[in-house]
């Protein structure tokens, strides 16, 4: 069955939600529950239904003049490289050139008619995500290892919305918004000039809600793991809308088969590997419109055959009594996730530390690039945080590593995305508003270079 927003709704979501927009940050309050909405037991409060879904958008306004980020105590931020055009994932090359992924949404006709699909694009155009979408990727190159890039050139273009990137040998995989493509590489290379071959197709089509397809390999190479999120917010779009997304694939990379890895996943993305139990790890974006502290996002370990709950309930067996039809057969199965991360945070990039470069409590721990919420009152996420692991599993509270997103106004002067840790162990950050990649590391060890 679809669920639609009637139309008076609508209009008064529009003008009263969108034009109050700039006001929406004064005199706002978290709850107390929200530090609950953490960790690998969260309490989660009764669920909320309301006429109309709150919509608290900071504007996108970019960094000012030696703007950026503040990093946590111990730690230091420099501008990586700058100038990119919504930048979102990034990818560490063997050589340590970097590569950063220049994108956004593509063209999705049956996504974007009606009042509703107008009260969409007001949103995210005030979020910063409503532009054309360079489709490349732009290879950043740091020759004398000062955390700086000196050069900056297109590695790979006419692409499709691109997102996910991985090497494997000599062939680089492109997780393109409806496909995965091949291309060939050799160690050194700054360009791309050969024409992509299509490993395989993923699903897309006319709505694709979730268009960015994330992408690892397997550690013996032979396969790749592409993530896929949902259609739709809980399944209104149709069971047919819905067909192998909200779903981790897994993808032989001989043949270009695929087969559903793990599902009931919303909007996956960051697929990693943890170091120490050799799990795949994703995050995941949850449900809207169950209230300000429901349904927090979460990361958590996939394993093969599971479900993990959407649309027909979440964080485990937790009914979401708006899906129609229920399916109490597939509640019955689903599994809670390991480490929730905070309703509405947006959390979208996944790396482990694998470096040397911080402190030795860190080694082996999770960085998480929260995007921020733009449903939810007060904001949330619009940092990077930092989750202790110990024996491959979280074993601790979250520590921020970069806020300070968000100015004293409200409005959003950059938005984490990708994280990655580059060749010598820092920490890098896709910013999608402020057009740049930062660069973490201690600040001890960054001032003795």
């Amino acid at each position: 069955m679809r669920h639609t927003m009637p139309v008076k709704k609508l209009m008064l979501l529009a003008s009263v939600g969108i034009l109050a927009l700039p006001l929406a940050a004064c005199n706002e309050k978290d709850t107390a529950a929200t530090e609950q909405t953490f960790g690998s037991s969260p309490t989660l409060p009764a669920p909320e239904h309301s006429w109309m879904p709150t919509v608290n958008v900071a504007k996108a306004i970019g960094w000012p003049a030696g703007g950026k980020p503040v990093a946590a105590n111990g730690m230091a931020v420099n501008a990586f490289a700058t100038g990119l055009d919504h930048p979102r994932t990034v990818y560490v090359l063997p050589n340590g050139d970097v590569l950063v992924a220049e994108t956004n949404a593509p063209p999705k006709p049956d996504d974007g008619s009606g009042i509703k699909a107008w009260v969409t694009k007001l949103v995210m155009g005030r979020a910063g995500a409503n532009n054309p979408t360079a489709n490349r990727i732009t290879l950043l190159r740091d020759a004398d290892g000062d955390g700086v890039a000196e050069t900056k050139s297109v590695f790979l273009e006419g692409l499709n919305s691109p997102f996910g990137m991985v090497l494997v040998g000599d062939d680089f995989y492109v997780a393109d918004s409806d496909a995965i493509m091949k291309f060939p590489y050799h160690a050194g290379d700054t360009k791309i000039t050969a024409p992509g071959v299509k490993l395989a197709d993923l699903p897309a089509g006319r709505i694709n809600h979730h268009w960015t397809k994330d992408l690892t390999a397997s550690p013996d190479g032979t396969k790749l793991y592409a993530t896929v999120g949902s259609n739709s917010n809980v399944g209104e779009n149709g069971v047919e809308a819905e067909t192998n997304r909200a779903a981790v694939l897994e993808v032989d990379r001989a043949s270009g088969k695929w087969r559903v890895f793990a599902s009931g996943l919303r909007n996956p993305n960051g697929p990693s590997w943890q170091p120490q139990s050799g799990a795949l790890w994703v995050t995941v974006n949850e449900r809207d419109e169950l209230g300000n502290d429901l349904v927090p996002d979460y990361m958590t370990s996939v394993k093969d055959g599971a479900f993990y709950g959407w649309p027909y309930s979440y964080y485990g067996q937790h009914v979401d009594t708006r899906v129609e039809p229920q399916r109490p057969d597939l509640v019955a199965k689903a599994i809670a996730p390991d480490y929730a991360l905070g309703a509405h945070t947006a959390s979208l990039g996944l790396t482990f530390n694998t470096g040397k470069l911080f402190p030795p409590e860190m080694a082996n721990g999770a960085f998480v690039g929260q995007h921020g919420s733009w449903n939810r009152k007060p904001r949330a996420g619009y940092k990077v945080i930092f989750v202790p692991f110990t024996n491959g599993m979280p074993s601790g509270k979250p520590q921020d590593v970069l806020t300070g997103f968000l100015n004293a106004d409200g409005e959003a002067q950059g938005r984490p995305v990708g994280v990655r840790i580059d060749k010598q162990g820092a920490l890098l950050v896709a910013d999608d508003v402020g057009n740049t990649i930062w660069r973490v590391m201690p600040s001890a060890k960054s001032a003795a270079r």
